[in-house]
């Protein structure tokens, strides 16, 4: 057997506790959904009281417009998170049984379906309002790593979207019988804890790049540039993980068992990389857009 770090015995709920006989949890996850939207809220009211990182010195909202777009963001993230693991990951299933699509309380979460909710919910409220929808899709994504942070921490915390096995020494021996169910190997099955290089990549190193570009390099003068580079970094960074990353169960099958959405010729492709590429390309895109628009 090769060297291994054993799963930390930590609980997924924070506290529990029952009242009139119905039982309330904290977990992990919902905390790291709440703290995740707190960031993002306070970091965009913080950067739009300082005006001189905007164009003309005026930015595309004000505090009180971020407070009401929040709650806006807050649905779209539940619908769009919930009805994008629906279609994306589990139809067949859900066809079948559509009482449960709203039981968000029993798992299951898309961030691409999740991130769809966020772009129609912040489309309409700059509809509405009138507000620069460039500008103002910079300003939320400087604060969404940081969410995408959190969750990762949590999906490690809950011992839940491990990664595949491995042999290095950083692997983790992951609980239960589906994370320990690896056929060639004997004992213990150590697995890539696939959730932190997410954390690292698509969370921290993506959300202080973003800082950086904002605060130090005049990002906000390129309507675009800082959305763009969100886009084009978490596809990047989410489509280099997948291959570390177990697929979803229903993809796999014993001819298929690194559970491939897709195969194009001799090369396979997971579901997470095929919804990678959409948004690196469009990143790209608004990476080249916002580099010839400077405004003073």
């Amino acid at each position: 057997m090769s060297a291994l770090i054993p799963f930390p015995n930590i609980s997924p709920e924070l506290f529990s506790f029952t009242l009139f006989g119905i039982e309330f949890a904290l977990r992990w996850y919902a905390l790291a959904y709440i703290l995740g939207i707190v960031i993002a809220w306070r970091l965009a009211v913080h950067t739009v009281r300082r005006p001189a990182l905007w164009p003309g010195n005026t930015p595309p909202l004000t505090a009180e417009q971020i407070d009401d777009l929040i709650t806006w963001i807050i649905l779209g993230v539940i619908l769009g998170g919930r009805l994008g693991y629906v279609f994306f990951y589990r139809p067949g299933y859900f066809l079948e049984n559509p009482g449960e699509i709203l039981m968000v309380w029993q798992g299951g979460m898309s961030f691409h379906g999740g991130f769809l909710g966020v772009v129609l919910a912040a489309f309409l409220y700059t509809l509405r309002h009138r507000i620069p929808r460039l500008s103002a899709a910079d300003l939320i994504a400087l604060g969404v790593p940081w969410g995408l942070m959190l969750g990762r921490i949590a999906n490690f915390i809950n011992a839940e979207l491990w990664g595949r096995p491995t042999t290095m020494p950083w692997g983790v021996a992951f609980p239960g019988q589906m994370a320990q169910d690896c056929p060639e190997i004997t004992g213990l099955c150590a697995r890539h804890p696939s959730q932190l290089y997410e954390a690292a990549l698509e969370g921290l190193i993506l959300g202080l790049v973003l800082l950086w570009l904002a605060y130090r390099r005049g990002a906000f003068h390129r309507p675009g540039l800082v959305t763009g580079m969100f886009f084009a970094g978490y596809g990047a960074a989410r489509f280099f993980v997948e291959y570390f990353r177990q697929a979803d169960a229903q993809f796999i099958t014993p001819e298929n068992p690194l559970g491939y959405a897709l195969h194009l010729g001799g090369i396979g492709v997971t579901m997470g990389q095929l919804l990678s590429l959409p948004m690196l390309a469009i990143g790209l895109i608004l990476i080249a857009v916002s580099r010839r628009s400077r405004v003073a």
